[in-house]
Order: C-alpha cells, then structure tokens, then sequence
C-alpha cells in the first residue's frame, strides 16, 4: 500500500491500493501540478521509481526541479515523458534520467508507449514500487476528444496496475464543461479537489479512496 498522507493529510491516503489511479481536479494556479510533483518526490525519497509525463515543460527543467525535491535520486530513478512536441519517438538520458519525446500531447500512442518504456526501465533497475504524474490532462483535451482522453487514462490504469504503481493526473476544473469532468473522472479511483477558500488559501477533500467523501478542510 501507498501512503500519501504526509503530503496531504488525511486519513482516506493513508492506504492507497497499488495501480490506484487518482485525478486531482482544481481550478488554474490552484497548486494541482505541485502536489502532483510532492506526491512523487515523497515516494522517490524512499526508494520508489518516478516517472512524470508533461505536456508543457521541457524534460531537462523537470529532471532539474524534481532533483531539488529530491537531492538524493539515483541514476535510472526517475524517467519523463516529454509531450510538447520537440521530438518524435526520440529516447535518450537528461542528466541520469530516461527521456522519452512524443510528438504533442494529442499523439497519444505515443504516449503511452514513452509509459511504457519509462516503466520497464524502472522495474529493469529494481524498481518495483512508483509514482507517475501526468501533467495535464486539460492540454490533451484541447487536442482530442474526452471519450479518446477517456480510454488513454483506462489503458494507462491497467498498465499501472500490472506494475504495481499508482498515478496521480491533474485536470484544470475550471477549462471544461461539467459533461467532460464527469466523464474523465469515470477512468478514476479516486478525486482529490482543490478550491479556493474563502478566507484566502486552499481547501481539498478526498472522494473515492475510502468510504465517504471527506470533509473540505484548508490544505
């Protein structure tokens, strides 16, 4: 079981069930691709394999950022799936970490198989216990539709599952239509929310992972 409850404290993270696939969902600036980020940091700094698709920053910036949440990452711990374009099926090494290229974030296939690539690498190397981040699901729905969206995340859960992971995917609440959260959320185990709170700051709450939705509290 994963723990993630020293990144977000409640109880309903607490136990988190290997190949769990869990959509954080908040309105833009709400802090979503930050907590994606500590979710794996937090895991990386026990042992665990990370593996961070972006559709929007460049590979090296994200092996850069996520070694100063993690000084102390191995060589072959972390691997990045880089979806904004500037390559095509290109694999390579950034500073100790595997990088695969895809060629935009609507080129799902390929996508999927930079997962899993990074994946193989990871467990190649003994790591049988991981974190994937994928950041955004909101940019990938300007290139295709939700149901294809839909599928991708349905596929990736089973990938994950087989390994052993779990994956944590951010959407921009406040970018789609009630219909196509409904459905996106449907490929989920669970939902965390972010939202503004009224007083200045932010409030989550848990759904899905364990019995009632929990209370919204500040975060």
């Amino acid at each position: 079981m994963y723990d993630l409850s020293s990144v977000l404290d409640f109880d309903a993270l607490r136990e988190v069930r290997p190949g769990s696939n869990i959509l954080v969902s908040g309105p833009a600036m709400s802090g979503k691709e930050r907590l994606a980020y500590e979710i794996l940091a937090d895991g990386a700094r026990n042992g665990d394999g990370a593996v961070v698709v972006s559709t929007s920053d460049q590979a090296a910036t994200i092996v850069n950022d996520f070694r100063e949440l993690v000084p102390e990452l191995e060589e072959s711990q972390l691997g990045v799936v880089d979806c904004r374009g500037e390559g095509s099926g290109d694999s390579g090494s950034v500073n100790g970490a595997y990088v695969h290229q895809v060629s935009s974030p609507g080129d799902l296939t390929g996508i999927g198989i930079g997962i899993t690539k990074a994946l193989e690498g990871l467990h190649n190397s003994g790591r049988d216990q991981g974190r994937l981040a994928l950041v955004s699901l909101s940019t990938m729905l300007t290139y295709t539709d939700k149901k294809t969206v839909f599928k991708f995340c349905h596929v990736l859960s089973s990938r994950l599952d087989s390994a052993g992971y779990i994956g944590v995917f951010t959407i921009d609440s406040g970018a789609h239509d009630e219909q196509t959260l409904q459905v996106i959320k449907q490929a989920f185990d669970g939902l965390i929310e972010i939202r503004d709170a009224e007083g200045g700051g932010r409030e989550g709450r848990v759904l899905g992972l364990a019995g009632e939705p929990t209370s919204w509290k500040e975060i």
